[in-house]
């Protein structure tokens, strides 16, 4: 048995448990891209720094594949989080133009 069990967290952020991923997992969400989209981890405020790889390791564990055969997900911009009032101000600072 490996070290997390059913009710250990993956995705603290989310509040996503290992059991969650595997059960998606077994539904049929089989690439990491799709399994994120419908188990919603990785959507916190880290954007997956702390849980991507964990839940790669878990899918490739149930799945019978290796790490290097798990395609990771696509990131989008901004890659760190951004306060709202940058864009507020940005656009104000080109009305003055």
């Amino acid at each position: 048995m490996t070290r997390e069990d059913e009710k250990t967290i993956a995705c603290r952020c989310e509040d996503i448990s290992v059991q969650e991923i595997k059960d998606a997992i077994h539904e049929g969400y089989a690439d990491l891209q799709s399994l994120k989209r419908y188990a919603k981890f990785g959507l916190g405020p880290c954007q997956g720094k702390t849980c991507i790889l964990l839940a790669a390791q878990i899918l490739a564990r149930e799945t019978g594949r290796t790490l290097d055969q798990i395609m990771t997900p696509t990131t989008r911009p901004p890659l760190d989080p951004v306060p709202i009032g940058f864009f507020v101000k940005g656009k104000e600072a080109d009305d003055e133009k």
